[in-house]
């Protein structure tokens, strides 16, 4: 482990223990070092070819590379002063150094912000510098001591500590997938990129901070490119604009960022041009030797000039140089008024010239977009959308998206999601399971990552089980509130089928999934008209507690054809329940039973009976418990999706030629 050296006077006073001689004596030598302005990235040793520092790097040499020396000013005259006056840095009031500053204007304590690390190059010592790194020793403490919450869940992705925002920049590096989020360090809670890794999207362990705020006010939202031996994140610096950094190491622990940030200004909005009114959280992609950013935001194009979704496209030779061009998209037939485009990721989806924009509205919640993209007129044409969120943005549903292509024409995807219950036990939101998006005969799937299937644990497996109508059967030996259950049912000729889950044994808690084929109406034939099915979650007597605020219910629509068996997957983790059916939709809905005995699962339909051909359950292990284990194939023989031939990349655009 080795504490960030902060751009500024270098004070270093400690024992040199590189040569066998020093070590020897019975008494250490002290040697104090001054070196001025040498930040990390501003030191030979350190891997910088252009400024040379041979003092420093002969101790380097010699084993000694003062991997505890810091500097609690980022400023280097401060620190002189400091020496100087021999007064603790954060009690020199800099009004007496820099004028125009307010009488009380004090230099910020260390203790303040929080603590940035520098770590080897290689991956086994980085891995055995964390092995000791305090800030991860704080984290795991925190994740035992709050790993019983009620509310707190097991198998789905939460911060270790304090809030989680939006996810950002999820990539594949190094045999790794990598996810970025919103975090907010009890030192300073306001925003930083919190970090994570995987071997399988499903087992993670916790990073250090990889990004916090410099000149910027906060680290908000972006995306992360990979590009030969470096991964560059693009994102929104608050009070300044679009910032870069850039990574190079095995674990993406050490980011650096360029003097040019920000690399878009914020505009000026005396100047600024008519048709913007906020962009932000920039998706970046390369494309004919050329970088691409689309700007999620809006415009107030809208019915008396009310907000309406909008993305903004700028071009770069180098990543420092930006111009604007236009708007990417010339018009969403599937906004709403009101909507915006923030936290954008724009990939090729399928084997055909098809893409896709995922991103995040305010409004409405996750949403899509699918159309063609026109390199030559750099345009994205609309032909299709649709919602991940099927309800309020906030409240309990699906909020914004990290996304990856996963190297075979899919792409997975984690969202955030908002909590329905005042905070507790220092947490709220979570991310959802990972999902894979695929485009297949003109439509949208989606699945549920295959390595979920890896948690699995005492399985229960029922068959034909008759389903009277108009009447509960309760599902005895089926308890629990972190369990999958996968289930195929004959419908018959109910039109409704419905299943209650986190269900009390009086029923009066419990959350309710209902299926209702042809929206439960009789069927009438018109030519060329599908009947369209819908899946609703409804968490309406979900909690006895005053202070859970129950949601609409969330309804959303797919086909369904004439004689289908309906194919339900749901994941329940303590406070959150995810449905996939016929990997042709999903609702996810978080949930919060107050009553300790509220775990039971019942079915039941109206009009008629059904039967459920086949109903698998599991308890679902933590994911915190061994991160070693790699994806197992499906049961069902479906593709694994981590195999060697076929590793994720955003490079993919690079590749399309103009149309």
């Amino acid at each position: 482990m080795k504490t960030r050296l902060k751009t500024g006077l270098l004070l270093c006073g400690g024992v040199l223990g590189g040569s066998a001689a020093v070590a020897a004596q019975k008494q250490p030598n002290i040697l104090l070092v001054l070196s001025d302005d040498q930040s990390a990235f501003a030191v030979g040793c350190y891997g910088n070819a252009d400024i040379r520092t041979p003092n420093l790097d002969r101790f380097a040499s010699e084993g000694v590379r003062f991997n505890r020396a810091y500097a609690t000013s980022p400023q280097s005259v401060p620190s002189r002063a400091s020496i100087i006056k021999q007064i603790a840095l954060f009690l020199i009031v800099l009004t007496t150094l820099l004028p125009g500053l307010s009488a009380t204007a004090q230099q910020t304590p260390a203790a303040d912000r929080v603590t940035m690390y520098t770590f080897s190059d290689g991956l086994s010592d980085q891995l055995q510098e964390l092995t000791g790194n305090p800030l991860l020793h704080r984290y795991a403490q925190t994740r035992e001591r709050l790993s019983s919450g009620k509310y707190r869940p097991l198998y789905h992705f939460s911060a270790p500590e304090g809030r989680l925002n939006d996810p950002n920049g999820l990539c594949y590096w190094n045999g790794n997938w990598h996810l970025f989020y919103q975090a907010y360090p009890i030192e300073n809670p306001i925003a930083h990129w919190g970090h994570a890794y995987s071997p399988d999207l499903i087992h993670w362990k916790d990073l250090p901070i990889a990004i916090a705020p410099s000149i910027e006010e906060r680290v908000y939202s972006g995306s992360t490119l990979i590009q030969g031996d470096s991964v560059i994140a693009m994102y929104r610096g608050v009070g300044q604009g679009e910032m870069v950094a850039v990574s190079r190491d095995p674990l993406l622990l050490n980011w650096r960022k360029p003097a040019a940030n920000p690399v878009i200004p914020d505009l000026d909005p005396e100047k600024e041009q008519p048709v913007f009114a906020r962009g932000g959280d920039p998706f970046l992609w390369y494309c004919d030797k050329l970088y691409y950013a689309i700007l999620g935001g809006y415009s107030d194009s809208g019915p008396d000039g009310k907000r309406m979704f909008a993305e903004y496209l700028y071009r770069s030779p180098d990543l420092l140089r930006w111009e604007y061009l236009h708007p990417f998209i010339d018009a969403d037939p599937y906004a709403f008024v009101g909507d915006d485009g923030a936290c954008p990721y724009f990939y090729p989806i399928g084997n055909g010239d098809e893409h896709i924009l995922l991103h995040f509205s305010h409004k409405s919640g996750g949403k899509y977009l699918i159309g063609n993209y026109d390199t030559q007129l750099q345009k994205f044409i609309v032909t299709d959308g649709g919602n991940f969120n099927h309800g309020p943005a906030k409240g309990g549903g699906i909020h914004a998206p990290s996304a990856c292509p996963d190297g075979k024409g899919g792409i997975v995807v984690l969202f955030n999601t908002n909590p329905g219950f005042p905070r507790k036990d220092d947490f709220s939101e979570m991310m959802t399971l990972p999902r894979l998006l695929t485009w297949e005969e003109g439509a949208l799937r989606v699945r549920p990552w295959d390595a979920v299937e890896s948690l699995r644990r005492d399985h229960i497996r029922l068959e034909h089980i008759a389903v009277l109508a108009n009447q509960e059967t309760i599902l005895d030996g089926i308890t629990g509130d972190a369990l999958e259950i996968s289930m195929e049912i004959d419908l018959g000729k109910t039109k409704t089928f419905e299943l209650s889950v986190l269900r009390s044994p009086d029923g009066q808690e419990h959350t309710r999934i209902l299926f209702q084929r042809d929206m439960g109406k009789p069927t009438r034939e018109y030519e060329n008209h599908t009947p369209t099915s819908t899946i609703t979650i409804d968490n309406t007597h979900g909690s006895r507690s005053p202070l859970f605020a129950s949601r609409p219910p969330e309804t959303a629509e797919l086909s369904f054809a004439k004689g289908e068996k309906l194919k339900l997957r749901v994941f329940i983790d303590r406070s959150i329940v995810e449905v996939f059916v016929n990997d042709r939709q999903s609702v996810t809905l978080r949930t919060y039973p107050e009553r300790d005995d509220s775990k039971g699962i019942s079915v039941r339909t109206a009009g008629n009976g059904a039967e459920i051909l086949s109903l698998d359950a599991w308890r679902m292990e933590s994911i915190w418990t061994d991160a070693s284990r790699q994806t197992r194939r499906s049961a069902d023989g479906t593709r694994s999706q981590q195999s060697a031939d076929g590793l994720p990349t955003h490079e993919i655009h690079k590749t399309y030629k103009n149309r």
